[in-house]
């Protein structure tokens, strides 16, 4: 016979297990771009473009690719008092890479925008057909999201780096601190 507090362990432990399950689920392509949560498991695929592990990432690096970092740039605080001194907090990121910050978000306005417009028009020499790795950290949409931009915008050898920094990291690459692009 099964007991009222025994019924609510099983419960609690179902309740505690299925999340677990799932978490390992993958994750569906979205048809569009990631608008929000970018810190979460992210597909195995980017339509149009090619997924690489670490290995290949540090082989088209050794090739020539040019490598994008899209991690975001934390914003200025408004209304600091004048006598604030701002310093942006640190990134660190794969040592001759670009940092492109905030080109990773599910809409552009439009600063943001011809920023990225312009920067990969420079770092590609004008071909279209450069190889360009776009990473961030893992599991981060925002290399996902602009990888695919830079693919509608007409760029035809993207590659996307899921594991970005943190996958660069744990196989002993080293990091450097980045400043973003101009």
């Amino acid at each position: 016979m099964i007991t009222l507090p025994r019924l609510a362990t099983m419960a609690l432990a179902l309740a505690l297990l299925v999340p677990a399950a799932l978490a390992g689920e993958p994750v569906a392509e979205p048809a569009d771009y990631r608008m929000s949560d970018f810190r979460a498991p992210v597909p195995a695929t980017l339509a149009g473009a090619r997924v690489v592990d670490t290995t290949a990432a540090r082989k088209l690096m050794d090739e020539g690719a040019v490598m994008i970092d899209v991690y975001p740039r934390a914003p200025k605080p408004p209304n600091l008092p004048a006598n604030t001194i701002w310093r942006d907090p640190a990134h660190e990121s794969i040592d001759g890479g670009h940092w492109l910050p905030n080109v990773g978000y599910g809409k552009l306005a439009a600063e943001p925008e011809a920023y990225f417009r312009r920067h990969l028009e420079r770092l590609s020499g004008g071909d279209k057909a450069r190889p360009l790795v776009f990473f961030c950290l893992e599991n981060c949409w925002m290399s996902w999201n602009a990888a695919k931009r830079a693919l509608e915008w007409g760029y035809t050898n993207v590659l996307w780096y899921p594991d970005g920094t943190d996958g660069w990291r744990a196989a002993g690459y080293p990091l450097t601190r980045a400043e973003p692009a101009p």
